[in-house]
């Protein structure tokens, strides 16, 4: 949290989880420290299949993925993940200045490129853009079945009446109804909504989802929104997920 005259001010990156993809151990260190002090949650990886793997089992605002990694290249894990259905905002770090390079990773499904060396402030600021243009993208509501979900405004309507709920209820509602059709485990949604990784003796999102299904589904026993899939985890049905 920074501060103006006195009065705290959310920093730009609050709460934001970034993926930072570099296999120079120093720049990775020294934009991690950079990001956490602009309040972005930060994670890390060396190569490209690392990379591929926590992008896949984790929901990040934002990935900062270098060109040239060993294993896979920054070009093949951006295309996987957009053809995997992806829609992460990607920054694409390159030390070549070769227009050929940026065309290939915008082609890839990049938002985004910088080229090596930079400056801190300005790679800060394209995150910063990309952010934004992401929020203006998210709709201000989804609806299915009688159930109307506004993240930005932080309500639940069932029938047109207010539904009471938690700040951690409407983050595991809301990730659901962003990705529907998308099965997830426990360990993801743990680590998407809670931020940490489960311990496999965890109920935490079960118990999460069972009250969610008290609140809103039209028969909580035979759910027909928020689905179980035995032994893997949970997956949302929205008919559509009406946006």
């Amino acid at each position: 949290m920074k501060h103006g005259r006195g009065v705290p001010v959310a920093a730009e990156g609050e709460g934001r989880r970034v993926l930072v993809v570099d296999d120079e151990p120093g720049l990775r260190r020294m934009l991690s420290d950079r990001l956490r002090a602009e309040g972005y949650r930060v994670d890390t990886a060396e190569d490209g299949g690392i990379a591929a793997t926590m992008a896949r089992a984790a929901a990040y605002d934002v990935i900062v993925l270098d060109l040239m990694l060993p294993y896979r290249d920054g070009i093949e894990v951006c295309r996987d993940l957009r053809r995997d259905g992806a829609d992460t905002p990607v920054l694409m770090l390159t030390a070549r200045d070769a227009v050929a390079d940026k065309v290939r990773g915008l082609k890839a499904g990049a938002d985004d490129y910088l080229t090596k060396p930079f400056e801190c402030s300005e790679l800060l600021a394209r995150l910063e853009a990309l952010l934004r243009r992401r929020t203006r993208a998210e709709p201000l509501e989804y609806r299915f079945g009688d159930v109307v979900v506004r993240p930005v405004a932080g309500q639940v309507l069932r029938d047109g009446r207010p539904v009471k709920i938690s700040a951690q209820e409407l983050k595991l509602l809301t990730h659901l109804v962003r990705h529907p059709g998308v099965l997830y485990s426990r360990d993801q949604l743990l680590d998407a909504v809670w931020g940490y990784q489960a311990t496999p003796e965890t109920r935490t999102v079960d118990v999460h989802v069972s009250w969610l299904r008290q609140k809103l589904e039209p028969d909580p026993h035979h759910p027909r929104h928020i689905v179980t899939v035995f032994g893997l985890g949970y997956r949302f049905e929205g008919g559509d997920a009406d946006r």
